[in-house]
């Protein structure tokens, strides 16, 4: 089987195994909550445990995917040992976060946005948390592994754009809190559906989606070009730290669409600070790694 089709049936096989398991997780856990155990359960709804659910069965049919891929270590993915981790690290987080933050700075001085009255400190911590892990997670699974058995083609471009399409159209896999008032068996095929009506506001749907699809555009970059995830977990720690600061610091006064969606990652601007940044991390790279670009 190639790799391409393997791909395409573990992610199927992560949807329905997402569905399936997430009615089970959800009763579980009022059961606990009603007997007295781990009783904050009992304030989510069944879409957290769908979303639980579906990471579950993602992480669960990692290990035969990557079996029946033939995928041993880094180098059956196309990494490699990178001595210069910390620096492209450190790179990928002033490189991406703060043009971000220059912008904000800018969209404050031209009213788009004010300050906040209070700093939510409680949320930062949460922020700061979700920059370390989520890069950590979602590169090492898309840009690693993903990426790595589609390369394997031998088509690099083709598997850069596949690997981009997909990273953004994951975000939009999540149906609106609150769908499921009776969870059944079928609750979370239920979800699946109702996550594409967020396609009833197409303008923002096209807006969020071309700054995701092109964010994964300079991920893969980075990835194929070091070898390594470090630029591209660097990267991507700064644009959530950046986006989530600037959104705990500032509130919007104007709706400013297509210019500009609900935060610094949605809208024609952020794709300019993007493509802006993208530059950077090649012109870095071709001083640093000459022989590289």
């Amino acid at each position: 089987m190639k790799d391409v089709a393997k791909l395409a049936l573990y992610f199927i096989a992560i949807v329905v195994a997402g569905a399936v398991l997430a009615p089970f997780l959800f009763w579980s856990a009022q059961s606990l909550a009603a007997h007295g155990v781990f009783s904050f359960l009992a304030k989510y709804d069944f879409e957290t445990f769908f979303h639980r659910a579906i990471l579950m069965a993602a992480a669960l049919l990692l290990w035969p995917f990557l079996l029946i891929s033939h995928v041993r270590g880094m180098a059956d993915v196309g990494l490699a040992p990178n001595p210069r981790w910390g620096r492209d690290l450190c790179a990928g987080v002033v490189l991406s976060a703060i043009p971000l933050l220059c912008c904000g700075a800018l969209l404050i001085a031209l009213h788009v946005y004010s300050f906040r009255h209070i700093f939510a400190w409680s949320r930062f911590g949460k922020l700061l948390a979700a920059s370390i892990a989520v890069p950590f997670i979602e590169e090492a699974f898309f840009r690693g592994i993903v990426l790595g058995v589609l390369l394997r083609t031998g088509r690099k471009y083709l598997a850069i754009l596949a690997v981009s399409a997909l990273f953004a159209a994951v975000h939009f896999l999540k149906a609106p809190e609150q769908t499921s008032a009776v969870v059944t068996w079928s609750s979370g095929l239920n979800s699946i559906a109702h996550s594409f009506g967020r396609l009833s506001n197409p303008m923002m749907v096209a807006s969020a989606f071309a700054t995701l699809f092109l964010i994964g555009c300079i991920l893969a970059d980075a990835r194929v070009l070091t070898r390594s995830l470090w630029l591209s977990i660097g990267l991507h720690a700064g644009w959530i730290f950046g986006s989530g600061t600037f959104s705990l610091l500032a509130r919007r006064q104007t709706l400013a669409l297509p210019w500009l969606g609900k935060n610094l990652l949605v809208g024609i601007i952020p794709l300019a600070i993007a493509t802006f940044t993208w530059i950077l991390m090649r012109t870095w790279l071709k001083y640093d790694r000459p022989s590289k670009v």
